[in-house]
């Protein structure tokens, strides 16, 4: 009986189980590749994309998603319709690269109970979350 019960409380088939990448239109999409290269140090292929691991040290072992009303202000200064959150190891090395290389830190927060965040902007006006997790 506990096998039927288990097989019972199995989802579905035909649904979604993670996410397989992150698309977006740039307007000069090798300028932004290496600027996500050279200054947050984002693994850029060949390719001209990254392939980010789930398993990597100390990487959450979730993706957060979330739908946001159209109405508001967290992207700001942005004016993209979406914002990439990514997972860093180190936030204090990371902050302190990014403003050696002129990035401007536009907040920074590590009060949070998930661990530390900081925003940013890429050179295309995007908003960029960067979540050091509590471990």
């Amino acid at each position: 009986m506990a096998g039927a019960a288990t097989a019972a409380s199995a989802p579905p088939a035909g649904h979604i189980t993670g996410v397989g990448g992150v698309f977006f239109k740039a307007k000069d999409p090798k300028a932004l590749a290496a600027w996500y290269r050279d200054v947050l140090g984002m693994p850029v292929e060949a390719w001209g994309g990254a392939a980010l691991r789930y398993d990597a040290p100390k990487h959450p072992p979730a993706l957060a998603w979330n739908a946001f009303p159209a109405s508001t202000k967290y992207f700001a200064p942005s004016e993209s319709g979406w914002m990439i959150n990514y997972t860093v190891d180190d936030m204090d090395a990371l902050l302190a690269r990014l403003r050696s290389k002129g990035v401007t830190v536009l907040k920074r927060d590590d009060s949070d109970p998930n661990g530390r965040f900081a925003w940013i902007v890429d050179p295309e006006g995007n908003k960029v979350e960067l979540w050091e997790p509590k471990h």
